[in-house]
């Protein structure tokens, strides 16, 4: 029993301080007044079940096309009608350059 008594208590270290990677929600990341909750909000009402039932079963996962939607609708409002842009300013908002 003697032999015990050199051991010391080990803890796990606490990271109380360590900074989230990602925020806990990413409405966090927009302004509660930003002209995109008012697309997000118009568009989530619009019956899109023409445009879903042209999607064919299988291949690869697709994106959302409510989602597609906003993103042109949001690129329109601020003059941007190149798909390469569009493109180049969604990874830039993503990412929060």
């Amino acid at each position: 029993m003697a032999r015990y008594k050199t051991l010391n208590v080990a803890f796990k270290e606490t990271y109380q301080n360590q900074g989230m990677l990602l925020p806990p929600d990413l409405n966090d990341l927009v302004a509660p007044d930003h002209p995109v909750r008012i697309v997000n909000d118009v568009l989530e009402r619009i019956d899109i079940s023409d445009v879903l039932k042209l999607y064919q079963p299988g291949g690869k996962s697709s994106y959302q096309p409510r989602m597609l939607l906003k993103v042109l609708v949001s690129g329109y409002m601020n003059n941007i009608y190149s798909r390469c842009r569009l493109r180049q300013r969604t990874e830039l908002s993503v990412v929060g350059k």
